[in-house]
């Protein structure tokens, strides 16, 4: 994400977050049991179609940004944390978190590959205690809320000067120092050298075997962000800002360039660089689709695209010439499932109007994968360059209005913890009235999962389902008709049993109707589990 230490320095303390467990209804662990208003009938039988939106948000667990609040937290702690973002997401109505799983070349679940983050227990190399599997907690209490959990993998930086303890002795750092190079205050895995590209992808294969990830996901962080040469700063924040470093230090990759020359490469040095990260984004897409077709393959890099290709006005930093990043080029050979170009603009300022970007990277995507922009939502209370609430609600209208662009994501959870200036309950009560289903994603599969077995019975002030999973179920999708007014719901599959409660205007459901949902998106047969004698 951009910039991460930026952003960390007006974070405002999430321990205050989990003081506003009250602020909204449904913030407890119990899962909603009524629907909400979807369209409007004369008096039809069949329900409409369901609501379709990502509704996300990244959890960053680096320089602890959103989870946990603080490294040496003890898991107890840690885990009450989680349950307090999970639950929130859930009554905001979001559908999906991005979980960072890996910071700096380590993790927060148990790993042969790489150490323990720092960020967990506050030493590089020690497990949380007592002993859990952060990652594993994560996935089972998102998906009892019906939520898909996104894992997000930095690729290839390897440690900060931040960092707090020593490099553990299982760290890259230690075990293959020739392919990290010092940059500024980073160490930074070398793209250009084949052991930091396996490393990598031996690190996210390992996760999609071994958890039950919805997707895989990596941002903006390819080669470096370019960095004054002296002094040595950090470049991320000139960029987003429209700042360009000056007398720029290059990345020190002159050991994999010479063999690269010497092979008979014939590539420019910069046409190299963007061939490397190429090769990792293909392989990844191809990799993650080879162990479970259902992980989606999802990209968040820089909102600017190439110089090139602009709309006339927009102006700024070039990811393609500095990152050696060609978006582009992914979306057109269709390398990903979905692409979240960080939009981290205001809709007005001409030089990178958020509605002209998103119309770009839309005009980009020849093979139709997702277009989820990444919204700057902690930009709301930062100390400069603030946002009003106002800005992420008409930025996800904006979003709405192009049917091409089916959701978004919040730069980051912290801020809708925290509650800024309100955002969260004006997007609960303007934006997010509702729940969704994370859109489909056909060109991976688009079987539809089986018909689930419901059996429904009259209360006293409720219709009361019991429902048992058909083949491929991962959520119900539960539709309610009182008077004339549809009412949806989604459950995980997990559910038995749901309750669809009378409403106090409309009086009790008159039609209650059923369907299953699959791990991609894919609705089956519905089926009329109540009608009103």
């Amino acid at each position: 994400m951009l910039p991460k230490m930026n952003k960390r320095a007006f974070t405002l303390g999430l321990a205050s977050a989990f003081a506003l467990g009250g602020l909204l209804a449904g913030c407890g662990t119990k899962p909603l049991t009524r629907g909400v208003p979807v369209a409007e009938t004369s008096g039809g039988d069949d329900p409409p179609a369901a609501p379709r939106e990502l509704r996300a948000a990244w959890v960053s667990t680096v320089a602890n940004i959103d989870w946990p609040s603080k490294p040496g937290l003890s898991s107890a702690k840690q885990q009450q944390e989680a349950i307090a973002i999970l639950d929130r997401a859930k009554s905001l109505n979001l559908n999906a978190i991005v979980l960072q799983v890996r910071p700096s070349a380590d993790a927060i679940y148990p790993s042969k590959l790489e150490p323990w983050t720092e960020y967990l227990s506050g030493a590089q190399g020690k497990a949380p205690m007592p002993a859990y599997d952060p990652l594993k907690f994560w996935i089972d209490q998102a998906h009892a809320r019906g939520l898909e959990l996104h894992a997000w993998f930095n690729p290839y930086r390897a440690r900060m000067d931040a960092a707090r303890s020593q490099s553990a002795p299982n760290h890259i750092t230690n075990t293959n120092p020739d392919i990290v190079k010092r940059y500024g205050k980073f160490m930074w895995m070398d793209p250009g050298e084949p052991a930091a590209v396996k490393q990598t992808m031996d690190v996210i294969l390992d996760v999609v075997r071994r958890y039950d990830i919805d997707g895989v996901h990596i941002d903006d962080y390819f080669y470096p962000y370019p960095i004054e040469a002296t002094p040595a700063v950090a470049g991320n924040a000139a960029a987003l800002d429209g700042r360009a470093a000056k007398a720029e230090l290059d990345f020190p990759d002159d050991p994999a360039w010479q063999r690269y020359l010497k092979s008979g490469g014939t590539l420019a040095r910069a046409d190299w660089r963007r061939d490397n990260v190429n090769r990792l984004i293909e392989a990844m897409y191809k990799g993650i689709h080879a162990e479970k077709s259902w992980v989606r393959f999802g990209i968040s890099p820089f909102g600017l695209g190439r110089p090139d290709r602009r709309p006339p006005g927009i102006v700024g930093f070039s990811q393609y010439d500095k990152l050696y990043a060609d978006a582009e080029l992914w979306l057109q050979e269709g390398w990903l499932d979905y692409f979240v170009p960080q939009l981290y603009w205001p809709i007005k300022p001409p030089g990178q109007a958020y509605d002209v970007l998103l119309d770009y990277w839309i005009g980009q995507n020849p093979l139709g994968r997702h277009i989820w922009p990444g919204l700057f939502t902690s930009r709301i209370g930062a100390p400069t360059r603030d946002y009003e609430p106002d800005e992420v609600l008409q930025q996800v209208s904006v979003t709405r209005s192009r049917p091409l662009a089916t959701g978004h994501i919040h730069f980051s959870m912290v801020a809708l913890m925290q509650n800024r200036k309100g955002v969260s309950e004006q997007l609960r009560a303007s934006r997010y009235t509702g729940q969704a289903l994370v859109p489909a994603t056909p060109w991976l599969g688009s079987t539809p999962p089986g018909t689930p077995v419901v059996k429904a019975a009259r209360s006293a002030r409720s219709v009361d389902l019991s429902l048992t999973a058909g083949k491929g179920n991962a959520l119900y999708a539960i539709w309610a008709r009182h008077g004339n007014e549809w009412r949806f719901a989604v459950a995980p599959a997990a559910r038995a049993t749901w309750t669809v409660s009378d409403d106090e205007r409309l009086g009790p459901a008159e039609i209650v109707v059923v369907s299953a949902v699959d791990r991609l998106g894919n609705e089956g047969e519905r089926v009329r589990v109540w009608s009103k004698p």
